[in-house]
Order: C-alpha cells, then structure tokens, then sequence
C-alpha cells in the first residue's frame, strides 16, 4: 500500500494574521460591465484600497 503524503505550508504563521483580503466590484471602461479585484492588504490599510479609484 502506498503512503500518503500531507504537504503542509512551513512558513510564519503569525505573518498570516497582519493580513486581510479586500475585494471590490469595479466597472470597464470598455465593455461597461463590472468585475470584482481582489487583494490582500496589510490590515490598516483596507480604507485605502477599497476607496482608490481604478482608471
């Protein structure tokens, strides 16, 4: 029987905390329709990227 394996992620787990993931439904210029952008943002400066204005 084979073994089976778990990757696990072995980085900092407490860097993950500071961290936030921002999404927000920005209209084209070229189509008219909307798509959503999303990020992840250092927390404190969410306000920031949700109110920047994408030309």
């Amino acid at each position: 029987m084979a073994k089976k394996a778990v990757a696990t992620f072995a980085g900092d787990k407490s860097q993950g905390k500071n961290v936030v993931k921002c999404i927000r439904m920005v209209r084209s210029k070229k189509t008219g329709s909307y798509y959503f952008e999303e990020a992840v943002v250092p927390v404190g400066q969410e306000k920031e990227f949700l109110q920047a204005k994408k030309n």
